[in-house]
């Protein structure tokens, strides 16, 4: 498996490796890793691995097989060697700027309290898609509520728990088409707030800011209707 440094510090620009793997695809596993794999409507992280030698571009990087992390180049070029040790530096505005929109798109689900059916997050903006029959009345209002909730300076934490203590919680997660990862034993939960004082909490295996004020403000876009049951809330970064 892949040693995922970014979940216990999302704000790692660069680290060094270890060139564990080659894919016949042509797909570059190391033993420890810095960028994100696709997943949770989170994009894959961009960057460069430089090592002895030679120098790559990393277009994403995407789930392998056994909990491992594969990076793809952005276009055919020399490999690493196994065995390598590597340098590698992640595209650090691209990544800050999904966790400012993924951390902003959690607030989003407790604004408008609904269950979550799938969600997108990019550089500009996301989206939540809500399982709700009718659109909210006043979007302003919910725009502003959120802008408030971000206002508050809330600290982003992480925190495990197993999955027993999550079945014995079921209302903890808000997403019906993306489950919370299991057969570790255990499940990591993202917090905003502290205590009381506590806005969200739920799973989630993405990258966040420690501090909600580096969201910044929002503005909300269009709420679009996507099915009978299902609204597009869409989100954009100022």
């Amino acid at each position: 498996m892949t040693v995922l440094l970014f979940r216990d510090d999302a704000y790692l620009r660069d680290a060094p490796g270890q060139v564990a793997s080659l894919t016949d695809e042509g797909g570059i596993v190391l033993d420890q890793t810095i960028f994100y794999a696709t997943s949770g409507g989170q994009p894959g992280d961009s960057g460069q691995l430089v090592w002895s030698g030679g120098t790559i571009r990393i277009a994403t990087a995407i789930k392998g097989e056994g909990d491992t992390v594969i990076l793809l180049p952005a276009e055919p070029a020399p490999l690493p060697p196994v065995g390598s040790p590597v340098m590698q530096h992640i595209d650090w505005d691209r990544r800050h700027r999904h966790m400012r929109v993924h951390t902003a798109l959690h607030l989003l689900s407790v604004v408008i309290p609904m269950p979550v059916t799938g969600g997108s997050i990019g550089a500009d903006k996301g989206r939540l898609d809500f399982d709700m029959a009718e659109p909210p009345e006043d979007k302003d209002a919910l725009e502003e509520t959120l802008n408030r909730l971000i206002a508050c300076n809330f600290a982003v934490t992480q925190e495990w728990i197993t999955e027993a203590e999550l079945d014995a919680n079921p209302t903890l997660v808000k997403t019906l088409s993306v489950r919370p990862p299991r057969g570790s034993g255990r499940v990591r939960l993202v917090r905003i707030g502290q205590g009381e004082d506590t806005a969200d909490l739920q799973p989630c295996g993405g990258t966040h800011v420690a501090n909600t004020s580096e969201i910044g403000r929002v503005t909300l876009g269009k709420i679009e209707n996507k099915g009978k049951q299902n609204r597009r809330v869409t989100l954009l970064l100022s």
